[in-house]
């Protein structure tokens, strides 16, 4: 199992790296924050929101990303616990205090 000993989070709890992430840390991420093992439609929305960050750097609408997945617009409640637990385990830095207010 991969451990998150060797990786930098910040004061609020999000990777510093996400060049450092991979599925294996996303899980463990998972199991600490007790989300339970990650389903295929947990992996859409992780790789959703990956690409999002990666590609525009923007963090998108949490409830069109569910839609996006065919999921109710509520969906990162009930899968994640919240958008914030998504984020972390999407192994992204922290969007800024402005987004976080929204997630």
């Amino acid at each position: 199992m991969e451990t998150l000993e060797n990786l930098h989070f910040d004061r609020t709890g999000f990777l510093n790296d996400p060049a450092q992430w991979n599925e294996a840390i996303a899980e463990e991420i998972a199991r600490q924050d007790e989300v339970g093992p990650l389903t295929p439609t947990h992996w859409q929305i992780i790789r959703y929101l990956r690409e999002s960050w990666i590609n525009r750097h923007a963090l998108p609408s949490m409830s069109h990303t569910c839609h996006l997945v065919g999921r109710d617009p509520a969906c990162m409640e009930a899968l994640f616990h919240g958008p914030r637990e998504a984020w972390r385990i999407a192994g992204l830095p922290d969007p800024g205090e402005e987004a976080r207010a929204y997630m």
